[in-house]
């Protein structure tokens, strides 16, 4: 059998802008030359894989949809998870709040995946898990 490996998770998002602006300011992506498609979208990078962002009429989520581990999400590894808490942290982002709370951060240092993770929502919802070795 050939081997198989992650190329690229494709996510809706509502305001391209926005999202772009999230994915590089906050998550530190870039954005990569995407070809032409009739549809609007962005493709970032991110290592050697690709986000690729799609433009939709519609939030993919409700917009009092709060974090849930256990729904659809991609992860991403970061390699220094203290920093990036900081860094979410000065973006806005904080583990007390409300439940709906969009810059609720979901922390977990000891879980039983045996690394250290956070979870966010991205500015239409999309579960992001950010992860570290452990």
């Amino acid at each position: 059998m050939p081997e198989v490996f992650l190329h690229h998770v494709s996510i809706s998002c509502t305001n391209l802008e926005i999202s772009v602006n999230f994915y590089c300011a906050v998550l530190g992506l870039s954005v990569l030359q995407r070809p032409p498609f009739k549809s609007q979208g962005a493709w970032l990078a991110c290592g050697s894989q690709h986000l690729h962002l799609n433009l939709k009429a519609t939030a993919p989520f409700a917009a009092d949809k709060g974090i849930n581990p256990t729904e659809p999400h991609f992860a991403l590894r970061c390699s220094d998870f203290d920093a990036m808490l900081a860094h979410l942290a000065a973006a806005g982002f904080r583990e007390e709040g409300a439940e709906t709370d969009p810059l609720r951060m979901l922390v977990d240092r000891h879980g039983p995946a045996g690394f250290p993770q956070v979870f966010l929502l991205d500015p239409d919802r999309n579960t992001v898990e950010i992860n570290a070795a452990g």
